[in-house]
């Protein structure tokens, strides 16, 4: 069972709408649709926390604010606060080799060269977190990379994640009252 949602993404309004935040945007929609869960600068974490309810489960959602490359401080400071392991963490992050609008679940894996989750990997000493990846599209070049994630995609691209977002909300969902693989089932054959 999930217990803590952490969206990656970078503090600031600069970097507000970039595809990096990705992570940050399904967070805020979860707590939107939760009941407007009220989120807090939780000095402890380094982050944005607030706690739902979700099918009746209590539900840790945790943005930090360390910039994306120093994300582990914050999830670790976390996951020792309230003695979770690396399992019960779900971890909410843009992906470049998935088109945009696309969203798979992930159990455990390496980075794939996404600085946000060597940080975390590093901090908790585990890779057996799980991971949403929410599609954001390549550049085509790896030059481009940096400059693509912090940039604002486009109006029918930002409608695109939105739409991913969505399902990818109802398989978290599926995730906490039904299963895991019934999520994953739900997610990719959706995205098929």
């Amino acid at each position: 069972m999930i217990k803590l949602i952490v969206g990656l993404g970078n503090p600031g309004e600069q970097y507000q709408k970039t595809r990096h935040n990705a992570g940050f945007w399904l967070l805020e929609e979860l707590a939107r649709i939760s009941g407007g869960a009220q989120w807090r600068e939780e000095k402890k974490f380094f982050a944005q926390y607030c706690k739902i309810l979700l099918a009746n489960k209590p539900l840790h959602l945790l943005m930090p604010q360390t910039f994306m490359n120093a994300s582990g401080k914050s999830v670790a400071s976390l996951a020792n606060f309230y003695n979770l392991s690396a399992d019960e963490i779900l971890v909410v992050h843009d992906e470049l080799d998935l088109p945009e609008g696309a969203a798979k679940l992930k159990q455990g894996g390496g980075h794939g060269g996404h600085n946000g989750l060597r940080d975390i990997i590093a901090a908790l000493d585990s890779r057996e977190f799980l991971r949403l990846r929410l599609g954001i599209d390549h550049p085509g070049d790896r030059s481009q990379v940096v400059h693509y994630v912090l940039k604002a995609p486009g109006k029918e691209g930002r409608e695109k994640i939105d739409a991913g977002i969505v399902r990818a909300l109802r398989a978290i969902e599926i995730c906490q009252k039904e299963s895991l693989e019934k999520a994953m089932l739900f997610l990719h054959t959706e995205n098929a």
